[in-house]
């Protein structure tokens, strides 16, 4: 690969890890979580609680809750805490119980975990304090299906949603009504105990409700809004028959509803948003400025199919191409998805970044860019891989290879493709997760 290239895909990995180091969990539980040694102070909230359960689940849980347990003074804490995250980011946290567990598709250990923050949620009184450290993942994470399902119900259900192109908010309003934690069930469970949740979003907008399925926020969505979604896509009648029924049953009243918002439930409840995906695209966009990059923010809200998403930007990249003299970062943030159509490997990122050099070359675009695709967790879809970094020599590596790149693409392939092209972005788990970061370069002299 000429050396050009090579410095150009550094840039793009530079300004990629500088949106992921923003998004650091340790720093943002910080900034929001302080001592004087009499009270803790939550933000605007404050309080001299000496009975305080800490929990913490999603993909950053072990960071969030290691710092939130420095923070409190030690023999303010209940109890040892409960973290919960997935197994590629499991890590020792003092005082703690640890538990790996599934993602994206939920499994026993994240029922047992589920289970466990249950019984301890059970134990907390009146005038303690619940201190919940959210982050992207915790919907699969902490699965603790509602007394009609079972485990296996769920991870056909969630299967079928995450195949069929569904995004993260309708997954999560479809799992809410399958679950007893999710869509403030959580909070309810924690009652009558004061509860404080700190959230590291990875949901487009930052809705609390949607971000690991709003366990301590008001749920105003429906069982009717969960069977229509389903219905939508498809995929009302591929999944499990008990899930149809609770869902029916759940719309006729059978059920009791999610916690809507005006419960009193919620009084002694607050939360507070300590880091998201725009932060981690401003922190991109200051460090592809400091590296000598024009820069546009091309998007905070990028999502759709990811296939149609890349055709759109690389037409609209080639445009641009032609009026700019100097060299233009294009960074966006977001979540696409991806509808199964073949049997193959790969992620949304991936997929994306493959269309993107597909596309690019079909309009005649070969020339002066670079694109990084990557999840900010570390792990695109069931791989090793964060994403891709590709540019116009991929195809020509691929094809080198023996493989066609528009039919692995087909397949829903993009793993062995960008392989083969050392194209795939591996940066193992981050401890974070605040969504998806693309980083268009534009290079027009080259």
């Amino acid at each position: 690969m000429p050396a050009l290239a090579n410095r150009f895909r550094a840039q793009a990995s530079e300004i990629f890890q500088a949106g992921v180091i923003a998004a650091d969990p340790r720093l943002a539980v910080q900034r929001h979580l302080q001592t004087d040694g009499e009270r803790l102070f939550l933000g605007l909230r404050s309080g001299n609680w000496r009975h305080i359960h800490l929990i913490g689940f999603g993909k950053a849980a072990c960071a969030m809750t290691d710092v939130a347990q420095e923070i409190i003074p030690h023999a303010w804490l209940a109890e040892k805490g409960i973290v919960v995250t997935n197994y590629d980011n499991v890590d020792l946290v003092k005082n703690c119980q640890v538990f790996g567990a599934g993602h994206p598709l939920p499994d026993a250990s994240g029922l047992h975990a589920a289970k466990t923050v249950a019984g301890r949620l059970a134990q907390a009184q009146a005038g303690e304090l619940v201190l919940v450290m959210v982050s992207g993942g915790g919907s699969a994470l902490l699965p603790y299906p509602a007394e009609s399902l079972t485990l296996a119900d769920k991870i056909t259900t969630t299967r079928a949603l995450l195949a069929c192109g569904a995004d993260i908010r309708q997954i999560n309003c479809v799992r809410k009504h399958l679950s007893r934690l999710k869509g403030g069930g959580l909070a309810k469970l924690a009652a009558p105990a004061d509860l404080h949740t700190l959230i590291l979003s990875d949901v487009l907008g930052d809705d609390l409700s949607a971000i690991a399925s709003g366990p301590t926020v008001p749920d105003d969505s429906t069982y009717a809004d969960a069977i229509a979604i389903l219905d939508s896509f498809g995929i009302g009648r591929q999944i499990p028959l008990a899930v149809q029924s609770h869902l029916q049953q759940g719309a006729q009243g059978l059920h009791p509803e999610t916690p809507k918002s005006g419960d009193p439930l919620f009084i002694r409840t607050s939360h507070a948003l300590i880091g998201g995906n725009t932060i981690s695209v401003e922190a991109a966009l200051r460090r592809a400025a400091e590296l000598g990059y024009q820069t546009q923010l091309y998007s905070t809200q990028l999502c759709g199919e990811a296939s149609a998403v890349a055709e759109e930007w690389a037409l609209k990249a080639k445009a641009l191409i032609t009026e700019i003299r100097e060299p233009v970062a294009l960074i966006a943030g977001g979540e696409t998805t991806v509808t199964l159509q073949g049997s193959g490997k790969g992620g949304r990122n991936q997929e994306l970044a493959l269309a993107f050099a597909i596309s690019a070359e079909r309009i005649g675009f070969c020339k002066g860019w670079t694109l990084l695709s990557g999840g900010s967790d570390g792990r695109d879809g069931p791989t090793d891989a964060a994403g891709a970094i590709v540019d116009g020599g991929t195809l020509t590596r691929i094809r080198a290879a023996g493989l066609d790149p528009a039919a692995r693409l087909a397949d829903n392939d993009s793993y062995p493709a960008l392989q083969a092209a050392d194209d795939l972005l591996i940066t193992g788990a981050t401890g974070t997760n605040v969504a998806d970061l693309q980083i268009l370069l534009l290079h027009p002299n080259e």
